[in-house]
């Protein structure tokens, strides 16, 4: 039934922990760039998993940054960071949505980040 609209990757393979691609990449996203820095140490060859891995390190390394320097600013700062909060909820839903299903998704930005840094 799956017409493979927007995916990337036709059929999911299996990385080098014995993962399917699908599920590490997930997996990757799970705890925000804490796994995005465990997959991309413990993965070596799958380039899906791997790509997720970086842009789980960038894109909620990068907001966990901002809310905090953000959340140093006095009422308007604490307002502000508390609005980053549902932010990040729904992008980590859509970030492990997009990868269990197999899908390459690039957020702006960090997407880019992501490919640049698995060329090197």
């Amino acid at each position: 039934m799956d017409e493979g609209k927007g995916k990337v990757d036709a059929t999911p393979g299996k990385s080098s922990t014995g993962l399917d691609e699908n599920l590490g990449g997930l997996l990757a996203y799970l705890l925000g760039f804490v796994t995005g820095i465990i997959f991309i140490i413990i993965e070596k060859e799958n380039q899906f998993i791997r790509f997720h891995a970086l842009q789980s390190i960038f894109l909620f390394g990068g907001l966990f940054v901002l809310s905090f320097v953000i959340g140093m600013v006095p009422l308007v700062g604490w307002i502000l960071s508390l609005l980053i909060s549902p932010l990040m909820f729904i992008l980590w839903v859509i970030a492990m949505y997009k990868a269990y299903k197999g899908e390459r998704f690039k957020f702006p930005i960090t997407g880019d980040l992501a490919e640049k840094q698995l060329k090197q």
